[in-house]
């Protein structure tokens, strides 16, 4: 049972960095209020507001740690990772519930990321026997030609707060296991999710200074982003913030992998299961209130069938329980902070006055529900394919339809945004949906079916502005982590 408050509210969790090995304040002494975005009455926990003297402890705390790390080797590092893997998952309930709190996903969304998560670093952890490179031709007699992996060295993560347990898992558990010690900068819109995450880490033998926390927002990130010591960032966020990372470092070659924004399309065909379609599209569009970066945020649709499709998402969108996360009944919980559901209302407001028509939502909602962020799950029709809403990423439970004349038609509509993160195909045609797959211009591809992530196993990656540098979640995601070293012995 969760621990309570002699008045019988939830207790406020004192969130902290992780530095050296030692639980610790911000250097400043500052925090920050952080509020359950499904009530907002209720203060979920005080976390350290950090700068960059926090960053520099954190840093060298991360260089000290480094040879014994290295020394350790990849098979032993990733033991440790099966072993946090385990922590997490004998702690399911705990982080699913937090992740509720603070973030405001719905309880068995939370549920399903961190089995996802659990996966994930499994995954991962069974890479510490492979982690290698090959044996090569050599011109020579007598001589042995190899290649090998090693740790480029210390990494800075920078993680959002929409998978506030996958993405940092995902970037952690790789630093780890290639022998890079690592300082994770998660959101400040959910620190204890990250803080729970390190805990596990810790006690499955991630010590020696090789795996920090620092609390706090841009200064914090620019920090990193600015210590000759860090040899590459790895970050999970908005273009415009990528590619300033990316342009700040570019002075010193600093490494980055950057996961950034999506315009994801579900073209609709003519022949399509309409029933599928729209229940794939309704998923994609309003799971997790439409936070994610593979979101579902057009539809492109055949004219031929577009009454009939939009009858059926209006229908099935209107039909959203809208509520908090630990409603059991609830099928939409609310976005996460007041800027998000500004953002959605701009987005639905511009979109009516280039000539968009609301077919459903549009608004706050309050009655009935506690203080919070809930935005109504919304679907625009008769959306210009060259509008900003068409163009530009919401991040919200905001569905756009766009009517095309056939597979070429669509094809230009969907490929018509700056974005490549994800995309899918509704037809019966196999011919079609191969025809499509070559020519979306995105990274995680679908075919009948909802249109967001991959598998743990698989690459997590876009193309265009969503992605530069190598995918994560996947063998690819050693060439982030790791650099190529040549050897040649004779004997």
């Amino acid at each position: 049972m969760e621990p309570r408050r002699a008045d019988g509210g939830p207790l406020i969790a004192q969130v902290r960095n992780h530095i050296a090995d030692r639980w610790c304040d911000a250097d400043s002494g500052r925090t920050q209020e952080n509020r359950n975005p499904a009530d907002l009455t209720e203060v979920v926990s005080h976390s350290a507001e950090s700068g960059a003297t926090d960053v520099q402890a954190a840093v060298e705390a991360a260089r000290s740690g480094s040879a014994a790390w290295q020394a350790l080797g990849p098979v032993r590092r990733g033991e440790i990772v099966m072993r946090a893997a385990r922590l997490v998952g004998e702690r399911r309930q705990e982080f699913a519930e937090t992740i509720t709190r603070e973030q405001g996903k719905l309880l068995r969304e939370a549920l399903g990321e961190v089995d996802r998560t659990v996966a994930l670093l499994e995954y991962t952890a069974g890479e510490g026997r492979r982690l290698g490179g090959a044996t090569l031709p050599a011109d020579d007699p007598r001589t042995v030609a190899l290649t090998r992996r090693d740790p480029i060295g210390v990494v800075g993560l920078i993680t959002p707060w929409n998978f506030p347990l996958a993405i940092p898992a995902w970037k952690v558990a790789p630093a780890l296991l290639s022998g890079c010690p690592a300082i994770l900068k998660p959101s400040p819109l959910t620190p204890q999710t990250a803080a729970l995450l390190v805990e596990c880490f810790v006690a499955a033998g991630a010590v020696g200074g090789v795996l920090n926390l620092v609390h706090g927002g841009r200064e914090v990130g620019e920090a990193l982003v600015k210590d000759p010591a860090v040899a590459g960032i790895s970050f999970t966020g908005s273009v415009e913030v990528g590619r300033a990372i990316h342009t700040a470092g570019a002075p010193r070659f600093l490494r980055t992998q950057l996961e950034m924004g999506g315009k994801n399309a579900a073209l609709v065909l003519a022949d399509a299961d309409l029933d599928q379609a729209a229940d794939a599209i309704v998923s994609g569009a309003f799971g997790q209130a439409g936070q994610r970066c593979s979101a579902t945020s057009r539809v492109v649709v055949d004219r031929t069938v577009h009454d009939a499709l939009v009858s059926r998402l209006t229908e099935r969108a209107a039909a959203l329980r809208v509520g908090g996360g630990m409603d059991p009944e609830a099928r939409l919980g609310p976005v996460v902070s007041a800027e998000r559901l500004q953002a959605c209302l701009a987005g639905v407001r511009q979109a009516t006055a280039e000539g968009a028509v609301v077919a459903t939502g549009g608004q706050r909602l309050t009655d009935g529900l506690p203080e919070g962020y809930f935005m109504a799950p919304t679907v625009l029709d008769g959306v210009r394919s060259d509008s900003h809403i068409a163009q530009e990423e919401i991040f919200g439970p905001v569905l756009s339809v766009i009517e095309c004349d056939g597979l070429d038609d669509g094809l230009r509509i969907v490929n018509s945004v700056r974005y490549g993160m994800a995309a899918a195909i509704f037809t019966r045609d196999t011919s079609l949906a191969l025809a499509a797959l070559d020519r979306v211009e995105a990274g995680m591809l679908h075919v009948n079916r909802p249109g967001v992530g991959a598998y743990p196993h698989m690459p997590h990656v876009g193309v265009k502005e969503s992605q530069y540098g190598p995918a994560e979640c996947s063998l690819q995601v050693w060439d982030f982590y790791t650099q190529w070293r040549t050897a040649c012995i004779s004997y």
